[in-house]
């Protein structure tokens, strides 16, 4: 609620109808009853010949209010949105007796262009963004887009820009039809006008684009273009079933007409937004927005202090993708090394992280040298006074990085914030030899860091509020999501995901084939299974990070013997490309036959395969046996309050990990949950005795 609809008649006979609902005039259940309203009486009223309609503050409208769609999700769609695109945008507005025109500033998104379209003409203002994003939320559009579109720009146009949430700016909508005019923000309203005039007196031709068949391709290519759409979509998104609804909607208004295809649409928009795959989306598209708002954090109302000079320690892969996320943005870096063989190698990394944008057009030659120059190497911690934040990126051993802090806190000024990049040390041991409690802060960047968008923000219990909204600042202003989280072994996504590969080299122990276990994993949704993730980590990283939780975890971790055997061997992953998998000189991988002989050797090792068969299981069997241990990790991750609001867990495990969105939004509606112990009908061993499952209570 909150928002209103406005109308007000000229002396010419045009009503201007406003939306107003701050900040994108969203089309909310009460702005859509306004509209109804407005236009009802718009069209009684005789000093009325046409109609304009827009939206305040130099924005038509960002679509529907999606802050619905929880409650719709929880109670099961009741069709009513279904109704409005018949209600609303047929028969109110493009069957109405008196022309409407949509004068579009800003921007017409999902239902606000869906709206647009159900008028007479439409014009816009330059660069205004048009678009249909509603499958980036499990969802179709639901007010007629689905047959609109298509009759507009054309079938492949319409397509491309549906299924791949995929914005146009009003210039290019001019080219293909879907915008009539485009003008000056301050001439808008009295073209639009004009536009409505000239259409009720039969200057301008009155087009209602349902009925239009102009720019539809013929039936039998029509086909061929659907055909081939659903072909990509099973392809590239096999887990998902609302671009397909899509799809259905519109090929039936293609061969049935307009108000076919509109039914089609309501029907398949009432399965799509109940789906597991809207409420997954729908709640990460929110989770993503609530990583800021940290309860006992945002009541503060602390300020981040300007950060101008940040430091980097470090100039490996991860700490030249820190610098290069750093100098993207405008920050002036300093790079420190041991030596200069170092330091050369870490610039010539952040170099050609640069460089790599430039060739790829994303950069332009002027653009690369200034951002270069950002950046200045040193040996010694002799400028270090002028900086504001220093972020340690060296290897994960403990006594390197607390020497480290004990120079920095030397060397630094007292409000310098001091991070530390590591991936799995509690924060306690970085920092133990330091006095400076109140500014150590975890800064826990993903590999490779000027691409991974997910920057894990660790706290302490001695780390200072100020020094936690300075680094969210930060991490925004790098273009990250900043996620807060406590401090412990491995913190949130680590942690989390730590029995994902300790559960596969258990199932390999148990004779299940490693490739087919990535394949599996692969399939459900994750970006690479679990043998393929440690090619990329690094067996060296791997094992570091491992002993780690095997010290911190002793009860509920699985040692396989198959890790320190693939490092014997000098198989270290992509680094030497020779690990689980063998890679060309473009990354592309392979499997390796020639390691079948240290699995067996790993598996007689273990010992617990059953009567010494491999393990009979099903790809299902698979994923639980790989998932399950991640989801009740998770469960522990909450009870102990590492995260502070469940939705944490879910937007740092997809942009950390990779976790697929559209299988997210179960453990955020839960607010009461417990693990219990289950036996489990395959086997009990080292790692679960008895194997763990999850088991969550809803509760209304």
């Amino acid at each position: 609620m909150g928002g209103s609809v406005n109308m007000e008649v000229g002396a010419d006979g045009v009503a201007v109808i406003t939306i107003q609902n701050p900040p994108v005039n969203s089309l909310a259940i009460d702005v859509l009853l306004g509209l109804k309203e407005k236009y009802v009486e718009a069209a009684k009223r005789d000093d009325v010949k046409a109609i304009v309609v827009t939206g305040a503050n130099g924005k038509f409208s960002g679509g529907f209010d999606i802050t619905a769609f929880p409650k719709i999700q929880q109670g099961g769609s009741n069709g009513y949105l279904s109704k409005v695109s018949t209600d609303l945008m047929i028969e109110t507005i493009e069957e109405a007796s008196k022309p409407s025109v949509a004068a579009v500033a800003g921007l017409a998104l999902g239902g606000g262009l869906e709206l647009s379209m159900s008028c007479h003409a439409r014009i816009a203002t330059p660069k205004a963004q048009l678009g249909l994003p509603e499958l980036q939320l499990g969802i179709i559009p639901g007010f007629g887009g689905t047959q609109r579109l298509p009759r507009l720009v054309g079938l492949t146009k319409a397509i491309e820009m549906m299924l791949l949430s995929k914005p146009i700016a009003s210039e290019e909508g001019k080219q293909l039809g879907l915008i009539d005019e485009i003008v000056s923000p301050k001439d808008l309203l009295v073209t639009a006008r004009q536009w409505a005039l000239d259409i009720a007196s039969g200057k301008k031709p009155r087009l209602s684009s349902l009925h239009r068949t102009d720019k539809l391709e013929s039936l039998g290519e029509a086909r061929e273009i659907i055909k081939f759409a659903r072909a990509q979509v099973k392809r590239t998104a096999p887990n998902l079933t609302h671009p397909l609804l899509c799809l259905d909607a519109v090929e039936e208004g293609v061969i049935a007409g307009g108000y076919a295809g509109n039914l089609k649409e309501a029907e398949a928009f009432a399965a799509a937004v109940v789906s597991d795959n809207a409420k997954g989306l729908v709640n990460v598209f929110f989770a993503q927005r609530a990583t800021t708002k940290v309860p006992g954090i945002a009541e503060l109302g602390l300020k981040p202090r300007k950060i101008q000079n940040v430091a980097v320690v470090g100039g490996g892969l991860m700490g030249s993708g820190i610098v290069t996320a750093l100098v993207l943005s405008g920050y002036s870096v300093i790079l420190k090394e041991i030596n200069d063989k170092f330091l050369q190698a870490g610039l010539g990394r952040v170099k050609a992280n640069l460089q790599s944008r430039v060739k790829k057009g994303k950069m332009s030659q002027e653009k690369f040298e200034k951002t270069l120059s950002l950046v200045k190497g040193v040996l010694t911690y002799d400028v270090f006074k002028s900086v504001d934040m220093v972020i340690e990126a060296v290897i994960e051993n403990i006594d390197l990085k607390q020497s480290i802090f004990v120079d920095l806190e030397k060397n630094c000024k007292n409000d310098c914030i001091l991070a530390t990049n590591t991936s799995t040390i509690d924060l306690n041991l970085v920092g133990a030899k330091t006095r400076s409690q109140d500014r150590l802060i975890g800064a826990h960047f993903f590999s490779p860091a000027h691409i991974m968008p997910l920057l894990e923000i660790v706290r302490t219990d001695k780390t200072s509020p100020q020094a936690i909204v300075d680094l969210m600042a930060l991490g925004k202003a790098i273009k990250k999501t900043p996620v807060l989280v406590g401090n412990c072994t491995g913190f949130a996504v680590n942690r989390v995901f730590f029995p994902y590969t300790m559960a596969a080299m258990m199932l390999s122990d148990l004779g299940v084939d490693i490739y087919r276990i990535d394949n599996a994993i692969k399939s459900w949704g994750m970006p690479m299974g679990p043998f393929r993730l440690t090619d990329l980590v690094g067996f060296g990283v791997g094992a570091a990070v491992g002993a780690q939780f095997v010290k911190a975890f002793p009860d509920r971790v699985y040692v396989s013997k198959l890790l320190p055997r693939m490092l014997e061997a000098q198989r270290l992953g992509e680094q030497n490309r020779k690990g689980f998998y063998v890679y060309d000189e473009k990354r592309k991988a392979r499997p390796a036959p020639e390691i079948k002989e240290i699995i067996k050797e790993s598996q007689a090792e273990s010992g617990i395969m059953p009567n010494g068969k491999p393990l009979a299981m099903t790809d299902k069997d698979i994923v639980e046996m790989i998932m399950f241990p991640v989801v009740n990790e998770a469960c522990r991750v909450l009870a102990e309050k590492i995260v502070v609001q469940a939705s944490d867990l879910d937007i740092a495990s997809v942009l950390g990990m990779g976790f697929p969105p559209y299988r997210c939004g179960r453990i955020s509606d839960i607010s009461q949950f417990e693990i219990i112990s289950l036996d489990f009908p395959l086997f009990c061993c080292q790692m679960f005795s008895p194997l763990q499952c999850v088991h969550v209570f809803y509760t209304s």
